[in-house]
């Protein structure tokens, strides 16, 4: 779980990070996982903003972790260990703050109390910051406050609105860098950390994709169910049946489309309507592009059952 206290280590002004300085340096990283997540840029920045003192504290200087996220038992990455509420806690240490940022957003998708913020429009940052906590994210009752007056003060909101086109205009992404050169990820290891690198996940011989739509997916393998790909990928079984209306045993045929993450509300292709062929369904269209069933049933006045046509029309957008 991640902690929600607030890990700030005083630095000398001349060397301290400034909001705006944080802001540029990460914005593209945010946007950039929010096209593929779903989580807010703003919500994104803010949090980080919040929790890592604006990229100064210690925590975010020497692991490139921007939300206090510890390791626990599962992961096999770096670590670093510092005091926090206990003695010598073990924190995770990330290649790039980008990874920082995956993780966050990987850690709301995979917590079932997180689901109803992906429900939420992307800009709604003032929806967001408030589900956060009530879904038990930060024990401070002003945290909803905090993130979204940073997200005002900064005009965060404005990232919220941008679209892969958008990423040349913002700052470089830290993906791929190594960070600040005296980080302990190339130096022997002190006392009180364990600098191994990050271990590469493995996904049982099936790939990861980006859709058309911009969500994670895979395609079922022979046998699957919707627990099998849960656990592959380390994801709760109701993510799996929700994210795809599945069923909890149903039996998938070899290479269905399989999202990792929730479906949208409008197709972003160019694409505005699918003619519908022999051997569709509602369902079949809706894995095909990535389009919630329950939003392709309102932009067509279909009612939940109703069977559609060879020939028929279905809006996309």
């Amino acid at each position: 779980m991640f902690c929600t206290s607030f890990l700030i280590v005083p630095i000398t002004a001349q060397t301290r990070q400034t909001p705006k300085q944080y802001k540029e340096k990460f914005d593209q990283d945010a946007v950039a996982e929010m096209i593929k997540s779903g989580v807010p840029a703003s919500i994104t920045l803010a949090q980080g903003m919040l929790e890592s003192d604006y990229g100064n504290s210690a925590l975010a200087k020497k692991a490139r972790n921007h939300f206090g996220i510890k390791c626990h038992s599962s992961w096999t990455g770096g670590k670093y260990y510092m005091d926090d509420d206990a003695k010598d806690e073990c924190f995770r240490v990330y290649p790039s703050v980008y990874d920082s940022y995956v993780d966050h957003s990987d850690f709301l998708h995979r917590n079932r109390r997180y689901a109803f913020l992906f429900d939420l429009k992307q800009t709604d940052y003032k929806g967001w910051a408030k589900g956060l906590k009530k879904a038990g994210y930060a024990t401070n009752p002003k945290y909803p406050d905090l993130l979204i007056r940073i997200i005002e003060e900064n005009e965060l909101y404005r990232y919220d609105k941008m679209s892969k086109g958008d990423l040349k205009s913002l700052g470089a992404s830290s993906k791929g860098t190594v960070g600040n050169p005296t980080n302990p990820l190339t130096t022997p290891p002190k006392k009180g950390m364990q600098t191994s690198a990050p271990a590469a996940s493995s996904n049982s011989g099936t790939t990861i994709t980006l859709s058309k739509n911009n969500i994670k997916f895979v395609k079922s393998q022979a046998g699957d169910t919707p627990d099998k790909i849960a656990k592959r990928y380390n994801l709760g079984r109701w993510q799996i049946c929700k994210y795809n209306n599945l069923k909890r045993r149903t039996k998938l045929s070899t290479g269905t489309i399989i999202y990792l993450q929730p479906k949208r509300s409008k197709f972003r292709g160019k694409q505005k309507f699918h003619s519908v062929k022999k051997g569709d369904t509602l369902w079949k269209i809706s894995q095909m592009y990535g389009v919630k069933l329950t939003a392709l049933r309102r932009k067509n006045n279909l009612e939940k059952g109703q069977v559609i046509k060879v020939g028929q029309k279905i809006k996309l957008k």
